[in-house]
């Protein structure tokens, strides 16, 4: 009835929607007061004002044209205004010819990917990674290859970086903050890389894409400042959405930035454009559009986010648990005290508490956390969370 390959990715689907389902069993069960749900990634805050006061004002205008078809890259006032943005903070001559508007950053990969994949073009993803990225390599006839990173840090392992790069890789993957770890790449592993991925272009006599995915760049802590990787790799595109910046996963908008130092940069930006209208987006939505290009200075009060990881990475660690202590982002990716994390988490689901293995990742013996949730689901949940310690401490 339905294709095999679809069959076959049914049966690999993610982890993160396979145990947010097992927390609506629970829910029915148990009610929803007692089940400790960290799974999805999905904000828990209401978009901030400046987005609501837009939304209404942009719906009760009587401007024109708002609904209707645009360029496939989207509106180009609303590309300017997102140029304009990016040019600021890099200092590179962002143009909005350099701005293609997608449906969020899940959309804006596909795109790329289809963009400049050939059939059996690898496609380097750094371990753990967000499980879709597979998906969306295989949905454009790439292959996925795993690199390993640092175990300490979370950071890319250049050596095992270098292992993976091949005359067949046409692109990077990377995602800082990162999901699921929170880890932000350094500006001195990054430049490290760019060296590398340097050497082998030459070596290979081909561009190698760094896409960077980045729909956590604005959930940023400690005062610390996320390298930009336009100023950094030469051969990228910037992949962002704001779903979780201005917690508008719902509303699927999002865009992709060509750095301006690509070359062939009109073949590319042709390409991507053509490709968000075949893949059947057309267009981003067009209201939303318009919304972000009067929102981009709103902020989500980071500092609430800030408060839940202290609190749970603070008791979490306190009972022994090995963590990394995420900067950014909202998930935190603790060591499972049981080499089988699916194990593990098959535990904690009999104390109501819901985590997602490593495994889900590519990263066995972990399991994420995803704190974008209330502080009284947080509070509510220790006492859960301190039953399932005294079982493996």
């Amino acid at each position: 009835m339905i294709s095999k390959k679809i069959f076959t990715s049914l049966n690999h689907s993610s982890w993160i929607r396979n145990m947010f389902e097992e927390g609506e069993r629970l829910r029915k069960l148990y009610g929803a007061d007692n089940v400790y749900d960290f799974t999805l990634g999905n904000p828990d805050p209401e978009p901030p004002k400046e987005v609501k006061n837009s939304l209404r004002d942009i719906i009760l205008s009587d401007q024109p044209g708002i609904h209707k078809y645009m360029n496939n890259a989207g509106f180009e006032d609303v590309r300017e205004k997102i140029a304009q943005n990016i040019s600021q903070n890099t200092n590179l001559s962002v143009k909005s010819s350099h701005i293609i508007m997608t449906c969020g950053a899940a959309g804006g990969l596909n795109v790329a990917l289809k963009t400049i994949l050939d059939e059996g073009d690898e496609v380097i993803v750094l371990a753990p990674y967000f499980s879709e990225y597979l998906f969306y390599i295989d949905n454009h006839g790439g292959v996925p290859v795993i690199a390993s990173t640092n175990k300490d840090t979370f950071e890319p392992d250049l050596t095992a970086l270098e292992n993976c790069l091949n005359p067949k890789v046409k692109a990077i993957i990377l995602n800082s903050p990162n999901n699921p770890t929170g880890v932000i790449y350094s500006d001195k592993i990054l430049k490290a890389m760019a060296k590398l991925i340097e050497q082998k272009e030459m070596e290979y006599g081909h561009v190698i894409f760094v896409l960077s995915d980045e729909p956590y760049n604005k959930l940023v802590y400690d005062n610390i400042k996320i390298p930009s990787i336009l100023n950094i790799f030469k051969h990228s595109m910037i992949i962002n959405s704001f779903s979780k910046s201005l917690a508008l996963p719902g509303e699927r908008i999002g865009y992709i930035a060509v750095n301006p130092v690509l070359p062939q940069n009109d073949l590319i930006i042709s390409g991507l454009t053509f490709a968000n209208r075949t893949l059947g987006f057309v267009n981003a939505p067009a209201l939303f559009q318009k919304v972000i290009a009067s929102s981009l200075d709103a902020e989500t009060d980071i500092s609430q986010y800030k408060k839940k990881r202290d609190v749970l990475f603070d008791f979490l660690t306190g009972l022994g648990f090995d963590c990394i202590k995420p900067r950014g982002a909202f998930y935190l990716f603790p060591k499972s005290p049981i080499p089988d994390d699916i194990e593990f988490i098959k535990a904690a689901a009999k104390h109501n508490v819901l985590l997602v293995p490593g495994t889900g990742f590519g990263q066995p013996g972990y399991f994420r956390m995803s704190y974008c949730v209330s502080i009284d689901t947080i509070k509510n949940s220790l006492p859960a969370i301190e039953a399932i310690a005294r079982e493996f401490f």
